[in-house]
């Protein structure tokens, strides 16, 4: 905590493409629905994989955001993270300009980046030679083009990064454009995070690793907390936000969806996929959040749950909220959006971070889909099938990933 006053961050923009629908309306339409938007893959032929769902991003034309030259030239998760940009920025009625591009920044993370690219390639120089790769693999295939790409669709010339932490990417990139606005350093982020890894190798990869459900069954393979989960499912897609600095957003009149107003970030040091027993380094970001955000406890309305549907998260992420919360834990609400979409890795602390701050904003839970028998050790309140109309003052939003990063994002309405 810093001794000088810090600027406040508001929300005022967002942009979404999943796999529940490519604007955040219809995205938000469907989770409060509880409709799945996990089914078979059809990008590939998955006979010989023992995962055969996922949760793809339907109906998604790249030319309604780009040239089809330049759609050519850009991997798939680059083309959600643009989309999603250029949709939070017409939202939030941002125009960038000569007066204010030095003052408008892009942090988008992503945990795999262009695989399909890498992929693809890989099978040309095994089968013809290394003078038939593309000369724009490099480009299309690193992490840090969705945010290279948004800055140059959208001319924001300032802070520019992408965080690389797994399944953390999207919220440390949401969480450092927050910090990135406090310090004075832009007036305005746009900001998330985005994947496109439904591909064969990534799906085969997470499927060795034992992570992915070996159920194949698009209504019973995704359920987060329930006894009877056995693996997540990979989704795909991107959520932004633009986050600006509130007076910035008062002077133009900017609608305000809800202030940011802490982020936690630590690390395990405990182990490359599995999280650290008793969930003590997620219950000290969730910790650390609260903390940087002026909060106690019991101000908590909401928390989106990182929720996988693994047998190790879901316990640990309860147990980290128990020692986080207290004895407030049993009386928060609970979802892990995750049953509904998949995971999408580097990109799901962006449509989570959307997610939490539409509830903000609508006093409405999202529910957890196909959470039929509680695991003993998930005994706390999940919201279950049917979303909830409560008032959400305050809501967290947690993301953890492999090597043991733990990101939670802190929102509240605007006053």
């Amino acid at each position: 905590m810093t001794d000088y006053k810090r600027k406040r961050v508001v929300v005022t923009g967002i942009g979404a493409i999943t796999p529940l629908g490519n604007t955040h309306s219809k995205y938000w339409e469907a989770l409060l629905e509880g409709r799945n938007g996990i089914d078979f893959i059809t990008a590939f032929d998955t006979s010989n994989h023992n995962c055969r769902i996922a949760g793809e991003v339907k109906n998604f034309d790249p030319h309604d955001y780009m040239e089809k030259k330049e759609a050519k030239r850009t991997d798939r998760f680059a083309q959600f993270a643009v989309a999603a940009a250029k949709q939070a920025i017409a939202d939030a009625k941002l125009v960038i300009n000569d007066l204010n591009a030095e003052q408008v920044g892009v942090m988008i993370g992503s945990g795999v980046g262009g695989i399909k690219v890498l992929e693809d390639q890989q099978t040309i120089y095994l089968n013809k030679g290394p003078d038939r790769c593309s000369p724009f693999m490099i480009p299309m295939m690193i992490a840090n083009m969705a945010a290279g790409l948004t800055a140059i669709h959208t001319g924001a010339k300032g802070p520019n990064s992408c965080p690389v932490t797994a399944c953390a990417s999207g919220s440390n990139a949401i969480g450092d454009a927050f910090r990135i606005i406090q310090n004075g350093y832009a007036q305005a982020m746009i900001c998330g995070g985005s994947e496109a890894a439904v591909t064969p190798l990534s799906v085969a990869g997470f499927a060795a690793a034992r992570a992915l459900s070996t159920k194949n069954d698009p209504d019973k393979a995704c359920r987060p907390f329930d006894k009877d989960r056995d693996g997540f499912i990979m989704g795909e897609g991107s959520g932004v936000l633009i986050l600006e600095e509130l007076d910035h957003a008062i002077s133009r009149d900017a609608h305000i969806y809800g202030e940011m107003i802490g982020y936690g970030m630590t690390c395990d040091a405990y182990h490359m996929t599995s999280p650290v027993p008793g969930g003590l380094g997620a219950a000290r970001a969730i910790e650390l959040a609260i903390k940087d955000g002026q909060l106690t406890p019991e101000m908590i309305s909401y928390i989106n749950a990182h929720g996988t549907s693994t047998p190790a998260n879901d316990v640990t992420e309860t147990a980290a909220i128990k020692k986080a919360l207290g004895d407030h834990a049993h009386k928060v609400a609970i979802s892990s959006t995750k049953s509904m979409t998949g995971h999408l890795l580097g990109g799901s602390g962006g449509i989570e971070a959307v997610a939490t701050i539409l509830a903000i904003a609508n006093d409405r839970i999202p529910p957890t889909i196909h959470l039929d028998h509680p695991d003993e050790g998930c005994d706390l309140d999940y919201v279950p099938h049917i979303s909830r109309s409560e008032t959400v003052e305050v809501a967290l939003s947690n993301s953890f990933g492999f090597g043991g990063h733990n990101v939670t994002l802190a929102f509240r309405k605007y006053k």
